[in-house]
């Protein structure tokens, strides 16, 4: 089977294939790249820290995880491809907290450690569960609702507010999207249009998708110069879309775009 349909299969075995699914996703942009010549490397780095980590309940040992990881030389970098590609960031220790989180865990599931990623906007968590904090995968540092409120404000200026949707775990899928946008995100600004159009195939075949995410194939579409394509997305994010005015943008656009038939 192809990196694609490998990373299918893994979802469908659920958590426990999460990471390898990820590997199978940095495949897809490296054929070079065998997955299992890093899982190796993934249970060597749970021997190490499995000798470092106090000896404390099981539900306690996340945030010491993390800090080991980070004295490990494990830190965060946002910045290229690199840093959402999970051989790249095991290779440099260096990658988005999203996967850093994505680390942590699977090393957490290997060394029975109970921890959930968070579907936070703008930055994955993570969460013990039953915890009243959570964990931010780079370092450790507790974050409380408090701090949770100042990572919106900061990032989104007040337009967004903090709800009990913020908070909730993420499930395989909606991690496997995440970490898809991301890369789409930054092959795209890389200028690697092809590479960042795998992402974004993969991000609606992964879940359900949003009105931005045909948006952002369209965009591809559009810049590679593939009408039919830009067509199908506009199409499919105006089925999708409840707000009136960004629905008579994207009628403007497929007008535009040239196609016989506007859907309403």
């Amino acid at each position: 089977m192809d990196a694609r349909e490998a990373c299918l299969s893994c979802l469908r075995r659920g958590t426990d294939a999460l990471f390898e699914a990820a590997l199978w996703i940095a495949a897809e942009h490296d054929p070079t790249f065998r997955p299992e010549s890093l899982l190796a490397t993934v249970e060597r780095l749970r021997h190490r820290l499995s000798t470092s980590l106090p000896t404390l309940p099981a539900r306690e040992q996340a945030q010491p995880l993390l800090r080991l990881l980070n004295a490990l030389d494990f830190h965060e970098d946002t910045s290229g491809p690199d840093s959402v590609l999970a051989h790249r960031v095991l290779q440099r220790r260096r990658g988005q907290p999203l996967m850093l989180g994505l680390l942590a865990l699977e090393l957490a599931r290997r060394l029975d450690i109970p921890l959930r990623g968070i579907n936070f906007p703008g930055r994955f968590l993570l969460r013990v569960p039953g915890a009243d904090h959570l964990l931010d995968p780079a370092g450790g540092r507790r974050l409380y609702l408090n701090d949770c409120r100042e990572l919106l404000e900061r990032r989104y200026q007040g337009k967004l507010q903090l709800n009990s949707s913020h908070l909730q775990p993420c499930s395989p899928a909606e991690l496997l999207q995440r970490i898809s946008r991301s890369l789409r995100h930054q092959h795209q600004k890389a200028g690697q249009l092809l590479a960042a159009l795998k992402d974004a195939d993969r991000v609606l075949q992964l879940g359900v998708p949003t009105v931005a995410d045909h948006l952002a194939r369209a965009d591809l579409y559009q810049r590679l110069e593939c009408p039919p394509g830009e067509r199908y997305d506009l199409q499919h994010a105006l089925l999708l879309c409840e707000d009136p005015g960004e629905r008579l943008r994207l009628t403007e656009r497929l007008r535009e775009a040239g196609t016989p038939d506007v859907v309403h």
